[in-house]
């Protein structure tokens, strides 16, 4: 396997992190990634970290999403249960735990610097292994985010990190962790979105902030969804912690885009203030486990007693 992975297209180099594209890679012809190999990632990583879950149908939609329990389910099990049910493992922080994915993530995150010029750091290289036609919904993330498809086709639909897809209320609570990341969306906001069917060999970045949702195709799915930060991001992510402090806290009314580049210092050491006297207490909810899965009939859910299943 050559030691470049990213096939860089004219372009691609000067757009990271500033514009949403996609780029080849060969991550996908690491054998580290067969079946095998992923079964021998899931045997290796905690159990107790490993998290798993499910959704309801209507993929535009945005709340229908549940917490489950693994079980005594090993890897083989579970991937075995994925390709038969409606499930979405996700094991963050994958490459802590394994120490050749580690090595495939310090890679990846050298050449982005070497042709890009671009330092990163707190990489997250999180494993998602997803069932067919299985979804997530419309919601966006802090740090900017790479999307390394290795199985599987899934529908990306990416938005520009501005209004109306996100305001900067919104933007800020993600900051603030007062609420989870998913957002409230619009069907008719479609037809501005990136569309693209991501294959085996891709990956998508997009800008810092971006709401996105997707969607499988009618075969399980592998992904790498690999979370970072540049001095850049840090930047935006502690100017909206401090906006959004004072936001709640003094009922300002701050706006990132209009913000005065020379106050925005002061709003960096006001955010390191905040987080020194231990950050702010919003009202994020943990979610509860509130599903099994059949050890015996592989793919199959049962939900708690009490718990409303989503309607097809």
């Amino acid at each position: 396997m050559s030691e470049t992975q990213i096939v860089w297209k004219e372009g691609a180099l000067s757009d990271f992190t500033f514009k949403d594209q996609i780029v080849n890679h060969n991550l996908h012809n690491n054998p580290l990634f067969s079946d095998e190999g992923l079964i021998k990632i899931i045997d290796n990583y905690p159990k107790d970290r490993l998290e798993v879950f499910t959704m309801g149908y209507d993929e535009r939609g945005w709340g229908d999403w549940y917490l489950g329990r693994r079980g005594n389910l090993d890897g083989r099990q579970l991937l075995e249960a994925v390709k038969n049910g409606r499930i979405w493992l996700n094991l963050r922080q994958c490459c802590d735990y394994n120490p050749p994915v580690k090595a495939e993530c310090d890679k990846l995150f050298n050449e982005i610097k070497e042709k890009t010029g671009i330092s990163t750091f707190k990489h997250d290289m999180g494993l998602l292994i997803s069932s067919p036609n299985a979804h997530v919904y419309y919601h966006a993330d802090m740090p900017p985010v790479l999307l390394l498809q290795i199985k599987g086709i899934k529908k990306v639909y990416l938005f520009p990190p501005t209004e109306p897809y996100i305001s900067n209320i919104d933007k800020e609570a993600i900051a603030i962790k007062e609420h989870d990341e998913q957002l409230e969306y619009k069907p008719e906001w479609e037809k501005d979105a990136f569309v693209h069917d991501l294959k085996p060999g891709e990956f998508a970045s997009w800008r810092q902030n971006g709401p996105h949702r997707i969607v499988n195709h009618d075969c399980m799915n592998v992904s790498f969804s690999i979370e970072f930060m540049t001095a850049q991001s840090v930047w935006r992510a502690n100017l909206l912690y401090a906006n959004g402090c004072l936001r709640r806290y003094f009922g300002l009314q701050p706006s990132l885009e209009k913000s005065w580049k020379i106050f925005e210092p002061l709003k960096i050491i006001y955010a390191r203030i905040v987080k020194l006297m231990g950050g702010f207490k919003g009202h994020r909810s943990i979610r509860q486990p509130c599903f099994s899965l059949d050890e015996t009939n592989l793919g199959v859910i049962h939900f708690d007693a009490g718990v409303v299943p989503p309607a097809r």
